[in-house]
């Protein structure tokens, strides 16, 4: 019978292998960032599932991969192994992200109360990711105080929030209508 690939038994004691080598406990701040980013990306599968914006969505393609590429990065001894270019997060990724969010904010109305979440099924699940992002860079900023970051796997994962965030909001006034902050309500 042919052995599984899916389970190697190497992590039955409660440890993993980085790339590198060096094994740590699955509770590793490492393993807490990538897990967050791998969240995150089935997070962004389940948005998907509700875009019909055929921009949005090759958007949302190049992101699901280049948090791959976070993920890929987070994963590596980058102390002891250089990482591959595979695992690298350029400027011209950012520029891409942030393009892109200055298109949509120019076709949103003025911002001039808090947002909640919600306003539609797709902007809801925008909102996730946004705040699922949100906690990925807490995590990768926890790994930054004890381990080699590059900067723009830490800038990436910051856009992502905020682009996540006017999508939601594109959303909610395509689909639905934006929720605001009822600051009386008792």
């Amino acid at each position: 019978m042919k052995k599984s690939l899916v389970y190697t038994r190497t992590g039955d004691k409660g440890t993993t292998a980085l790339v590198g080598g060096t094994r740590v406990p699955k509770s590793h701040v490492r393993l807490e960032a990538y897990g967050t980013i791998d969240e995150l990306n089935s997070f962004v599968g389940f948005l998907v599932c509700e875009i019909d914006d055929e921009n949005a969505l090759k958007i949302l393609s190049f992101i699901q991969h280049k948090l791959f590429t976070v993920g890929s990065y987070l994963a590596t001894e980058t102390e002891a192994v250089p990482p591959k270019s595979a695992s690298i997060i350029t400027d011209e990724n950012i520029e891409l992200i942030e393009k892109e969010m200055d298109r949509l904010d120019s076709e949103l109305p003025q911002l001039k109360q808090f947002v909640l979440p919600g306003g539609s099924e797709s902007a809801s699940r925008a909102h996730i990711c946004r705040t699922v992002a949100r906690r990925a860079e807490r995590c990768i900023y926890r790994v930054k105080d004890e381990y080699p970051v590059e900067d723009n796997i830490l800038k990436f994962v910051n856009r992502l929030s905020d682009y996540f965030f006017l999508l939601a909001r594109c959303e909610s006034n395509k689909k639905g209508s934006e929720i605001f902050w009822d600051t009386t309500c008792k």
